[in-house]
């Protein structure tokens, strides 16, 4: 057992330092043992190991009796009060960690100073579970920085292009010049355009951090039925059918359902934008026994193998010229990823060049006893 924590241990370390982040599922890889490499065989080195990692380890037996707890696990909070959120914390994430289930939640304590704790659970192959407390103040400080920046300057900009929209739109109705309508028509139409990249930057500042999340209980089937409602107008000006198979009452989630509306409707809207006329877009919601997912299936242009790995990055475009005639702004699939780490959950593409794709916005279920 103490081989399979300090790996899981180690690689979970190296993970926290060359952190991925344009991944939405992060998996723990096992640390690499080379040949020439010293192999930690007792378990009093394996404790000494732990002791002086800098995150808070706290491991439990398969029948959920504590085996261990580093010095940093009952110290990394500070407070008496905050030790007691990271705890009750650790211990719930602990419980879905013997299901079976890898979760992880962000604590925020007032302080002063303020920090920002991650607390992470994962099951072990034997049946028991670690949970790794790491504090991640800086990280989440630069973040709220860039953040916040991209939501100031956003709403700044909103006043300048609405003002230029409305004074073009003046000008094209009142002049008959030819050279000057186009010039105009075409200013409006930039001027939108900007103007919607503007909206979508300011709503992935509100989105990214998760700070404005409100969970409740949600039923998908509600969220992709507003979610079409959204976007019906677009699909029926393109000649799109869509094609919706849910249940009500099955796929219930805890989450925020103004975010997975935003998240289900940007998935849509695109598989509508990038389909021609008569191609049907499905959208199923799929049940299992711990997670809802919600598929969205296109029978459009697809997207290149190459370009599979870099699609959920900001203003990332597969075809540029393609985007331009839809009006997309590169952001929508940004939002989509956001929302899907904010809930715990991923989202993963299935693709063929020509054939089409297929959006998996995959979120953990919320389990009802009877």
């Amino acid at each position: 057992m103490w081989l399979l924590i300090a790996g899981v241990i180690l690689g979970v370390g190296v993970g926290f330092i060359v952190r991925d982040r344009t991944r939405v599922a992060q998996k723990v890889t096992p640390a690499v043992v080379t040949e020439d490499a010293p192999v930690i065989d007792s378990e009093a080195e394996i404790r000494i190991l732990l002791d002086a990692l800098p995150m808070g380890i706290v491991v439990l037996l398969a029948d959920g009796q504590e085996r261990f707890r580093n010095t940093v696990a009952t110290s990394i909070a500070g407070a008496r009060h905050a030790d007691v959120l990271v705890e009750v914390a650790a211990e719930r994430l602990l419980v879905l960690a013997l299901r079976g289930l890898e979760s992880r939640e962000q604590i925020q304590l007032a302080g002063p100073p303020q920090r920002v704790l991650e607390v992470r659970a994962i099951p072990l192959a034997d049946g028991g579970a670690v949970a790794i407390m790491d504090d991640v103040t800086e990280r989440w400080r630069i973040d709220q920085v860039r953040t916040d920046f991209v939501a100031n300057v956003s709403h700044e900009l909103k006043t300048p292009v609405g003002a230029i929209s409305v004074l073009a739109e003046t000008i094209e109705g009142e002049t008959d010049d030819e050279l000057v309508l186009r010039l105009t028509g075409r200013m409006v139409i930039e001027a939108q355009r900007m103007s919607r990249t503007i909206d979508d930057l300011l709503e992935l500042s509100r989105i990214e951090l998760g700070g404005e999340m409100l969970k409740t209980d949600v039923d998908m089937a509600d969220v992709v039925a507003e979610s079409i409602e959204r976007v019906a107008p677009i699909a029926m000006r393109k000649g799109v059918p869509l094609m919706v198979k849910s249940e009500k009452g099955v796929a219930i989630i805890s989450g925020d359902f103004f975010q997975l509306v935003s998240a289900i409707a940007n998935l849509v809207e695109n598989a509508v934008k990038y389909s021609d006329e008569t191609h049907q877009v499905d959208v199923r919601v799929v049940t299992s026994d711990t997670t809802v997912s919600v598929e969205v299936e296109d029978r459009g242009i697809g997207i290149p193998a190459d370009s599979v790995d870099r699609i959920f990055e900001r203003f990332y475009r597969v075809d540029r010229a393609r985007n331009r005639a839809t009006g997309g702004t590169g952001l929508g699939l940004s939002i989509v990823r956001h929302v899907a780490t904010n809930h715990g959950g991923e989202v993963n593409v299935r693709s063929r060049e020509g054939e089409g794709s297929t959006f998996i916005l995959q979120i953990p279920r919320v389990l009802r006893s009877v």
